[in-house]
C-alpha cells in the first residue's frame, strides 16, 4: 500500500473510502461514481481505463504492464472501483410466482411403500451389476414399472418429495413415462412446467392433467380450446370413453387448425371404441394433407368391415385372389394375380405406391389390399370354407407366405380370433411346419387377439413341445403375473435346460421375463433350484454355478415383488 494511503488512514483493504479525507474534500463524489470530478485516480496514481483493463493489469502484474502504476496504487484503485460497482447494482425484477400447486385427491402411499419407491428410484442394484455379471441380487430398476402399475391400480398419489426423482426416471426411460406420469398426476405436470428438462411431461402424458367431468360440456370445451397438448390428449380419451360421438365432434371443431403431428395422435385416439358412426369423419381424413394421417384413417376404416373403404378393398382383393379347381382330384388351390398398378383410387384408400427396399411393387400392393379386406368375405369367395380350411389350402406360384402374412395383419387389425387360431395352427407343430404363419413375431401378434386364458394355454403348450428357445416373443404378450399353468411350463423348461448343461445366459431373456411375470407364490417351489447342481460329464464348465445364481436372483426377485404388493396393501 502507498505511503500516502497509510498517512491518510485509507482503508482501501476493506473497500471503504469514506474515511480517507480525499473523497470528503472533493464533495463526496465517490457516491455518484463520477471519477472525472473526484480526482481519485490522479491522487492514487491509478490505472484509469475500464474495469476489464484493471483486471488485466492485476493478472499480468505491474512489472509487465508499466502503465498500471505501482502495485499499491493498483490495489487502491481496485478497492475504490469495487465499492462503485456494488453501489451501482440495480435490483433484479422479482420473478413471476408460479400458480398454486393443484390438489391431488388420491390417498397417500403407506410409509413402507413410500420408502420402497425411493429405493427403486435410486436404483441401488446398479452396483451389483458392475463388471457385466448380474449376480444374485434383484434388479430394482426392472421392478419399477411393475411397482408403478400396482400403485396406480390401487389409486395412490405420488409423494411430493419424490416427484423430481420420478420425473428424472421418466426422462431417462421412455418406457416408464406413461405409468410415471399417470402416478405423478396433476402435481407432476405442475412441476414439469418449472424445469425445461421435464418438458416431455407436457406432451401426451396420460394422467397428467386435471380433467373436468366428461359430462360438463362447457368445461370440456374450455380445456380443449386452452389446454396443453397433454391435457387435450387426456381429455379426448376421457370424453371418448364417456361418449364416443361427443369426442369425435369435439375433435372436428378444431381439426383443420391442428398441426399434422397432433392430428395424427388425436386420430389414433379414435381406435378406442371405433364404430360405424366414425366412418364419415374418417372418410374425410382420407383427403388430409398429411400422408401419415391419411394412412391412419385408412387403417381405421379397414378395421370397420362394413365401411365403404373395406368394401372397396374387398373388391380389389377379390380380383387378385381366387379359388382354382384345375388341379388333379379335388385339386382346389388358391390362385393369386397381384395388381399391375397402384391407381389413384388405391392410393386415396391408403395403399402406399412405393415399396420398401428389396420388396417388389406388385407383392407390396397385393399385401396392402388383402390386409385391408374384411376377413369374413373370404368364406363366400373361396367355396364356403372356414378360416382353418382356407389357410390349409395350397397357394399357387409361391404366393403362400405373402398371402398368409397379409391375413395375419388383417386378423390383428380386425381382432378376428377365428382367423387368428387358424393362422396360429396347433402349438405342438413346429414354427413354419403347418399352413399358417412361419413368423414368431406374427404369432405373438395373433395371440393378442385371443382371450388371456386361451393365450396362456397356447403358449404353455408351445413351450412344452418346443422348449424356451423360440418362446421369448410369445411370452411377452401373456398376462402378468403368468397363470399357474404357464408359470409351471416355464420353470419346467428352465430346469430341463439346466439339467442339459446349457449355459443360463442363453435363456437370460426368458429368465428376466420370469423375474417380472412369474407369480410371487412360485418362490417356494423354486427354492430347490437355487443350489449348485452336480456338473455332469460334457456339461458346459461352470454352468451349474451360473444357473444357481440365476435361480437365486429369480427367487429373491419373486419374494421382493411379493413384499412390494404387501406394502401397497394387496
Amino acid at each position: 500500500m502507498s505511503a500516502a494511503a497509510t498517512r491518510n488512514g485509507d482503508t482501501a483493504r476493506t473497500g471503504h473510502t469514506a474515511r480517507t479525507g480525499d473523497t470528503a474534500r472533493t464533495g463526496d463524489t465517490a457516491r455518484t461514481g463520477d471519477t472525472a470530478r473526484t480526482g481519485d485516480t490522479a491522487r492514487t496514481g491509478g490505472t484509469g481505463g475500464s474495469w476489464e483493463e484493471l483486471v488485466t493489469s492485476a493478472l499480468l502484474g505491474t512489472e509487465r504492464r508499466p502503465a498500471a502504476g505501482e502495485p499499491a496504487a493498483l490495489l487502491d484503485e481496485a478497492a475504490l472501483r469495487t465499492v462503485r460497482r456494488r453501489a451501482g447494482l440495480l435490483p433484479a425484477p422479482a420473478p413471476i410466482r408460479p400458480e398454486k400447486v393443484p390438489d391431488d385427491g388420491r390417498p397417500e402411499l403407506p410409509e413402507a411403500a413410500r420408502r420402497r419407491l425411493g429405493q427403486l428410484l435410486a436404483d441401488r442394484s446398479a452396483s451389483a451389476h458392475s463388471g457385466g455379471r448380474r449376480g444374485a441380487a434383484p434388479d430394482l430398476a426392472e421392478l419399477l414399472p411393475q411397482w408403478l402399475g400396482a400403485a396406480a391400480a390401487r389409486g395412490f398419489r405420488a409423494p411430493p418429495a419424490l416427484l423430481p426423482a420420478l420425473l428424472d426416471a421418466a426422462r431417462a426411460r421412455t418406457d416408464l413415462r406413461p405409468q410415471a406420469l399417470a402416478f405423478a398426476g396433476p402435481r407432476g405436470t405442475w412441476l414439469a412446467r418449472l424445469n425445461p428438462e421435464w418438458r416431455f411431461a407436457l406432451r401426451g402424458g396420460p394422467g397428467s392433467a386435471v380433467l373436468p367431468d366428461a359430462s360438463d360440456t362447457e368445461a370440456v370445451r374450455r380445456l380443449w380450446d386452452e389446454g396443453l397438448f397433454a391435457e387435450r390428449v387426456a381429455l379426448l380419451a376421457a370424453v371418448r370413453a364417456y361418449e364416443p360421438g361427443a369426442a369425435r365432434e369435439l375433435l372436428a371443431t378444431t381439426w383443420v387448425a391442428e398441426r399434422a403431428e397432433d392430428r395424427l395422435m388425436f386420430l389414433d385416439s379414435l381406435r378406442a371404441g371405433l364404430r360405424g358412426e366414425d366412418e364419415p369423419f374418417l372418410e374425410r381424413a382420407l383427403a388430409d394433407r398429411s400422408r401419415n394421417v391419411r394412412a391412419t384413417a385408412a387403417e381405421l376404416l379397414s378395421a370397420l368391415p362394413a365401411s365403404a373403404l373395406a368394401g372397396r378393398m374387398a373388391a380389389r382383393a377379390a380380383s387378385c385372389v381366387a379359388l382354382d379347381r384345375s388341379g388333379d382330384g379335388d385339386g382346389a388351390r388358391i390362385a393369386v394375380e397381384a395388381p399391375h398398378e397402384c391407381d389413384a383410387g388405391m392410393q386415396r384408400d391408403g395403399v402406399a405406391p412405393k415399396p420398401p427396399t428389396g420388396r417388389g411393387e406388385r407383392s407390396w400392393w397385393l399385401a396392402q389390399l388383402v390386409e385391408a379386406a374384411p376377413l369374413g368375405g373370404w368364406t363366400g369367395r373361396l367355396g364356403g370354407r372356414s378360416a382353418r380350411e382356407i389357410v390349409a389350402l395350397p397357394v399357387a406360384d409361391d404366393w403362400g407366405d405373402e398371402l398368409h402374412a397379409a391375413w395375419c395383419r388383417a386378423a390383428v387389425r380386425q381382432g378376428n380370433a377365428e382367423w387368428a387360431r387358424a393362422l396360429l395352427g396347433t402349438p405342438s407343430s413346429p414354427p413354419g411346419g403347418n399352413a399358417g404363419t412361419v413368423s414368431l413375431a406374427e404369432r405373438a401378434k395373433l395371440l393378442s387377439t385371443l382371450s388371456e386364458e386361451e393365450r396362456a394355454e397356447w403358449v404353455a403348450a408351445f413351450i412344452a413341445a418346443h422348449g424356451l428357445s423360440e418362446a421369448f416373443q410369445l411370452l411377452g404378450v401373456c398376462l402378468v403375473p403368468w397363470p399357474a399353468g404357464l408359470g409351471r411350463a416355464v420353470v419346467d423348461a428352465l430346469e430341463i435346460a439346466r439339467d442339459a448343461g446349457s449355459y443360463p445366459w442363453s435363456f437370460s431373456g426368458v429368465m428376466g421375463l420370469a423375474e417380472r411375470c412369474l407369480s410371487p407364490g412360485e418362490a417356494g417351489r423354486l427354492d430347490a433350484l437355487t443350489a449348485v447342481p452336480v456338473e455332469e460329464e460334457g456339461a458346459s464348465p461352470g454352468a451349474g454355478g451360473y444357473w444357481a445364481e440365476a435361480f437365486q436372483r429369480l427367487v429373491g426377485t419373486l419374494r421382493l415383488r411379493g413384499a412390494m404388493l404387501a406394502e401397497l396393501g394387496g
